[in-house]
């Protein structure tokens, strides 16, 4: 005997539905990853995505549900060497929210910590280790922190250590709001 859905059928959690293709695909975020050996390699450092999907040998994209934080780092060079180190943290957000235009992003996102060149993106490199040593995922991280990091980057001053504390102080005050 088949069962007919009823109008009692309870919504499927935001994951199941973008796992089974009922969400709106306005509301998630595809970041463009790529590899090619020796000339250009396009990851993520950290971040979960709720799908990645491969395009070829050499392309992929990972899909974020609005409110994710992820980092993409891109590294880029030519027959000379290295020619391009990047690494941005960012926010998926929804169609309602204030996002940035970014190259391989879409529809684009929240821009928490952008920085150029490799001494810069291996110090943000650093910090992100050191949260991992904590216990913490980088991608639950205040991004508050993540933009004050961007600023002491770019007024030379010392890095802030994300201390345990910290996080949880954060915590508290996500629950509370």
């Amino acid at each position: 005997m088949n069962a007919q859905p009823s109008a009692a059928t309870p919504v499927l959690p935001p994951l199941l539905a973008l796992m089974t293709g009922q969400t709106d695909a306005a509301q998630l975020t595809r970041v463009s990853l790529a590899y090619v050996e020796q000339r250009i390699k396009l990851y993520l450092r950290f971040g979960e995505p709720a799908r990645t999907d491969r395009l070829d040998h050499w392309r992929r994209i990972a899909v974020f549900l609005p409110g994710d934080v992820f980092c993409r780092i891109r590294w880029q060079a030519n027959d000379y060497g290295t020619i391009r180190w990047q690494l941005m943290v960012m926010q998926a957000c929804t169609s309602l929210d204030v996002a940035q235009r970014i190259p391989g992003v879409q529809p684009g996102a929240r821009l928490l910590l952008h920085v150029e060149s490799e001494p810069t993106v291996h110090a943000v490199l650093t910090q992100i280790d050191a949260i991992e040593a904590l216990g913490i995922a980088p991608g639950a991280v205040a991004p508050a922190y993540w933009r004050t990091l961007g600023n002491r980057l770019a007024a030379r001053l010392p890095l802030p250590a994300y201390t345990a504390e910290r996080h949880t102080a954060w915590l508290a005050g996500r629950r509370l709001s």
